[in-house]
């Protein structure tokens, strides 16, 4: 597969005299005003949700350009590379084949029999009525995709059941869990695909240890592991597992064995239908033309925003308190993906990578941050998801709701003018906007697997992998190194400054 990174095409040096030349001074507002049908050339519908781009500093010839960029970069043949399978991750030499999971039918014996045992085990737990809690631990995407899908869709939970997430190695957040429970009652389920994740396996065994001091004896009924190392996990008491493949990385792992925590809070239908959403939107973006290709257009304008704007984060603003774990969920997916600075061949880019991605459900964030968002020096894209029906029936939250998240994207782009000094809103800050019309599995799925084509485009356009995450490991290195040293307070070749704070925490309070 031949590939050009995009320094190195003609659209790229056409897009940078496009911008000098008159994109650079770009006002949304007197683009709607010479164009009446700016939202409807700007906004699309497509599997499950619809997107309004409209608001944003984008104009034809920009988006014109963006898609020649895309065609020299080799974007198509690079989607259909790793929707067939092929080894992109040509770092760990492994495929790319997460939307395999997601794939109806049971063609795919080895991906069916898995999907068929966990979600079989998932109704055996779920008919349990001496299980009332399940504590999934885990990290990373062995965490956050299950724990905010699991919120996101809380409306459809079994209500008989508790679902619980530890991560962190501090163990405030375990013993905070734990305090609460009882032994007798309770599934853990230990999320490594190696079973050998330091974070995971500590947690694991304090799990371990305040069960049998609680009196549990049978480990086997109360501990599941979802991990490729079933000796280790035999070896821990762990009689039943569920794997999943080389080709499947954690921040891509929720649609396997990984999500058997959601699927016991909302049952195997409920779970098929989240990989039906996400196929849908697998199908569109392996289909639609570029133009009328949402992934493809949104990370276009991911490009656009970075490289030429020089925009260095964006925001993601759910109003949809069920979506509260989604910004740190598309922080890993995103900034773990394409925080790269290096090419496919190694060598380092000449130009600007991932934003900083961050967020937090409206309103909330308007009573916090929304003021830089509207006043600041810096421009942040804003991106809204909103849900046109609400999952509850408490009369007037919804539509103030939904009125918010409509009045702050408006006054995002018009501002205000007609006073200066601290009432002055400078306007023409971008925004994006998502509708879903329910939130449903199926549109949850279709939702996140959006998010992560997008991902896929604006990398394959940086000519960046993607789908590795070298920079995880050195600190994990590192912390292996130092973690006996707090005992014996060696700082043998240790930097001053590590040197000097390690000291420092070992000294008795």
């Amino acid at each position: 597969m031949s590939l050009v990174r995009c320094d190195q095409t003609d659209a790229w040096k056409n897009l940078r005299t496009h911008f000098d030349g008159s994109a650079r001074d770009f006002d949304a507002r007197h683009a709607f005003i010479a164009d009446p049908a700016r939202f409807d050339t700007l906004s699309q519908e497509a599997p499950h949700l619809f997107a309004d781009l409209s608001k944003n500093r984008i104009d034809a010839e920009a988006e014109t350009l963006l898609l020649q960029l895309a065609r020299e970069c080799g974007l198509e043949a690079r989607r259909d590379a790793m929707l067939a399978g092929e080894a992109i991750n040509s770092t760990e030499g492994r495929a790319v084949q997460h939307t395999r999971l997601r794939e109806p039918g049971t063609d795919d014996s080895e991906v069916a029999s898995v999907r068929q045992a966990m979600l079989a085990y998932a109704e055996q737990v779920r008919g349990d009525l001496h299980i009332t809690d399940i504590v999934n631990i885990g990290i990373g995407g062995s965490d956050l995709g299950p724990q905010m899908a699991v919120l996101a869709l809380e409306e459809f939970r079994a209500p008989a059941k508790r679902l619980h997430f530890v991560s962190n190695v501090d163990g405030h957040e375990l013993a905070g869990v734990l305090a609460g429970l009882k032994a007798e009652n309770t599934l853990f389920l230990v999320s490594s695909k190696t079973f050998t994740t330091i974070e995971t396996m500590t947690n694991a065994q304090s799990a371990k240890a305040w069960f049998e001091a609680a009196g549990g004896r049978d480990i086997a009924r109360h501990f599941a592991a979802l991990t490729t190392n079933v000796e280790a996990a035999a070896e821990f008491g762990i009689t039943t597992t569920f794997g999943f493949w080389d080709w499947v990385g954690g921040r891509y792992s929720m649609w396997s064995s990984i999500g058997l925590s959601l699927a016991i809070a909302i049952g195997a239908k409920a779970f098929e239908d989240l990989l039906a959403g996400a196929n849908a939107m697998d199908a569109h973006f392996r289909t639609a033309p570029l133009e009328r290709n949402l992934p493809v257009r949104l990370g276009l304008l991911d490009i656009w925003y970075r490289n030429f704007h020089g925009f260095t984060s964006r925001c993601v603003a759910p109003y949809a308190q069920a979506l509260r774990r989604l910004p740190a969920y598309l922080q890993q997916l995103e900034m773990e993906s394409n925080g790269k600075r290096v090419d496919l061949n190694g060598e380092p880019v000449p130009f600007s990578t991932s934003p900083v991605v961050w967020g937090e459900p409206g309103t909330n964030g308007q009573h916090a941050f929304f003021q830089m968002l509207h006043q600041g020096t810096d421009v942040v894209p804003l991106e809204f998801i909103a849900i046109r029906d609400a999952a509850h029936d408490l009369p007037g939250h919804h539509p103030k709701l939904l009125a918010n998240a409509l009045a702050q994207a408006q006054a995002l782009l018009q501002g205000k003018q007609d006073e200066g000094g601290h009432k002055h809103f400078p306007g023409n800050r971008p925004s994006t906007f998502f509708v879903l019309e329910k939130l449903t599995p199926a549109s949850l799925g279709a939702l996140i697997a959006l998010y992560e084509h997008r991902v896929f485009v604006s990398g394959a356009i940086w000519g960046i992998n993607s789908f590795d995450q070298w920079g995880v490991e050195l600190g994990k290195v590192l912390a292996r190194d130092i973690e006996p040293r707090l005992e014996t307070g060696d700082t043998t070749a240790l930097d001053p400054s590590t040197a000097g704070l390690l000291a420092r925490l070992r000294q008795p309070s």
